[in-house]
């Protein structure tokens, strides 16, 4: 019998391979990782040991059950190196959850062999595709949680499945996309009450973590949320790409820091802004739309509508920090049918395009709009869209049963 052959040896393997290559970042455990967002969350988690109220004795940018991933650094470790490193186990923790929680989506797809071989260990190479990032950055949290709720869903359990999709929400704003699809999947299965029970069950669970604060701090939430919602065109977006593109041929252009990342000002900026965000919302409701008006309803057409989701939401944001890309990784790896090897090669591609630039050019593209990076940007963007596009493009699937 081949390893492809036996599921549990397939998984130990892709946990193995992650725990290596996180090893393998010596910047992670000396503590001395570029560009790293690790002490604003030592901040944090010191800010709360010490007895502080968030939202109200000081002001994190991210929803409330972002926190408990800031705090519990703090809770073990004396100095900023041992936080650091307590970070980085807690987020490798996280990452192996990952991995774990896309091969039981995979089980329940039906998936084996090469598809679920494929389907975990890109998620289990994150390490290597987005390098040192992956485990300074809180992003496989919520991560996680993502894929585990998918798989609630995919498996049956779709009350659970609603629940931890709004403890995601909690945690960072990006899972809410996935709420039609998840809505539109149940009503289709189970019929309207149980989709609007799933719904209402999504609800109270996100609300469950942010009312105890918004209660004690309506001022410190409503500030977290707009720093979110309301940020400018960062310099890596596809709109940014355009005019760093246009600027690299003639076109004057300026940058500032705020909102935490650095962003491109002036007229034309603010127009990419607005293209990219109306876009933006069109690509999400033309998916949502779409998905629930199928007439025919699968498991594999249920996980892509959900990674078309987030792809649109990624790729054509006023945003996107390399980070975000973690959310994608283990969601667009559970893609099956034909689209499965050609999403994988791009979402593959666009790590290795981001480490192009990010972060040894980082600096040079803010600076200076560097004209190798300037021009990687855009090409990892084209490259997300051409990602959407695989995942929106039409395909003759064969239907069947949860």
């Amino acid at each position: 019998m081949s390893l492809f052959e036996r599921p549990g040896a397939v998984l130990a393997a892709a946990l193995v391979l992650f725990a290596v290559l996180c090893i393998a970042m010596p910047s992670v455990w000396h503590a001395n990782a570029r560009i790293s967002d690790v002490p604003v969350y030592e901040r944090y988690g010191d800010a709360i040991e010490r007895g502080s109220v968030p939202y109200r004795d000081f002001r994190p940018e991210y929803p409330p059950g972002a926190l408990a991933a800031f705090a519990l650094p703090s809770l073990v470790s004396s100095s900023a190196a041992g936080y650091a490193r307590a970070f980085g186990v807690e987020m490798a923790f996280f990452g192996a959850a990952c991995v774990v929680f896309a091969f039981l989506a995979l089980r329940a797809l039906g998936a084996t062999g090469g598809r679920l071989a494929a389907g975990i260990a890109v998620p289990a190479a994150a390490p290597l595709l987005l390098g040192p990032l992956v485990l300074t950055r809180f992003d496989l949290y919520p991560a996680a949680v993502v894929v585990a709720a998918i798989a609630a869903l995919v498996a049956g359990r779709e009350r659970l499945g609603g629940g931890v999709l709004g403890a995601a929400i909690a945690m960072k704003l990006f899972p809410a996309v996935l709420v039609p699809i998840a809505v539109a999947w149940v009503w289709r299965r189970r019929g309207r009450r149980e989709a609007l029970v799933v719904l209402a069950i999504c609800g109270a669970a996100a609300a469950a973590i942010f009312l105890p604060f918004a209660l004690i701090a309506p001022d410190g939430v409503a500030w977290s949320l707009w720093r979110q919602l309301g940020r400018p065109l960062q310099i890596e977006s596809f709109g940014a790409a355009i005019l760093l593109a246009l600027h690299q041929l003639g076109m004057p252009l300026g940058w500032s820091s705020s909102h935490g990342s650095q962003n491109l000002t002036g007229t034309a900026a603010a127009l990419a802004s607005v293209v990219t965000s109306v876009a933006q919302v069109g690509a999400l409701l033309w998916i949502w739309v779409r998905y629930a008006r199928r007439t025919v309803v699968t498991p594999d057409a249920f996980v892509c509508a959900c990674a078309a989701s987030l792809v649109a939401f990624v790729a054509l944001g006023k945003v996107i920090s390399p980070q975000f890309l973690i959310w994608l990784l283990a969601v667009v790896a559970l893609v099956g049918g034909r689209r499965t090897w050609p999403a994988l090669g791009l979402l593959v591609l666009t790590g290795a395009l981001t480490r192009g630039w990010f972060p040894d050019r980082y600096w040079s593209l803010v600076f200076r709009f560097d004209p190798l990076a300037s021009w990687l940007v855009l090409l990892r963007d084209l490259t997300l869209l051409a990602l959407l596009a695989v995942l929106v493009s039409p395909v003759r699937e064969r239907a069947r049963s949860s």
